[in-house]
């Protein structure tokens, strides 16, 4: 499994949906506190379900809506993660519905394996991942692409693209945040 798909499966508003839930994008603004500690504000866009059935429609929306948006075992999971989570939204705009987290961390490694080895931060990736924008560089080696950010940036930022969502197959689930 690539760098990418790593980070992808952990993002879904911080974590582990059950394998049907794909979004468009993500994206991360890093405020750094200090070398190693700071704040996350991370959004996902256009959350569909890949659901191939009720049943599994039904387990997507549970995880997506009790559990990540109102469960307490979500906050202490991602505790447990070193990501103390302040805030977390999830809303409907343009017709697509979206996903916010915000969260505080004392070890920089926590937020999606970004290192620091002075005088950069960086986040390796796959060659297949797409970085849609940074305000940091991305360099390309063999076999590797990383996102890299001089110690004097004091808020990394960047956005992935994740999955096309614009397939007939994917189940909107904007139309059930308010049932939930």
């Amino acid at each position: 499994m690539t760098s990418i798909k790593k980070l992808l499966s952990l993002i879904i508003l911080a974590l582990s949906f059950q394998g049907c839930l794909v979004f468009h994008t993500v994206s991360y603004e890093v405020n750094l506190d200090d070398e190693n500690s700071g704040t996350v504000n991370m959004k996902v866009t256009d959350i569909k379900s890949n659901a191939m059935n009720v049943s599994e429609l039904d387990e997507d929306k549970n995880q997506l809506f009790d559990f990540i948006l109102k469960s307490d075992d979500f906050i202490k999971q991602m505790r447990n993660e070193g990501k103390d989570i302040s805030d977390r939204k999830l809303f409907v705009s343009e017709g697509k519905l979206n996903g916010s987290l915000a969260y505080s961390f004392s070890d920089i490694s926590r937020v999606e394996g970004i290192l620091y080895q002075e005088p950069f931060y960086f986040l390796t990736l796959g060659l297949e991942d797409s970085v849609i924008s940074t305000n940091g560089e991305v360099v390309v080696s063999e076999g590797l692409k990383r996102i890299m950010w001089d110690n004097s940036i004091k808020t990394l930022k960047f956005e992935m693209f994740s999955a096309d969502v614009e397939s007939d197959n994917l189940v909107d689930l904007g139309k059930y945040l308010n049932e939930e």
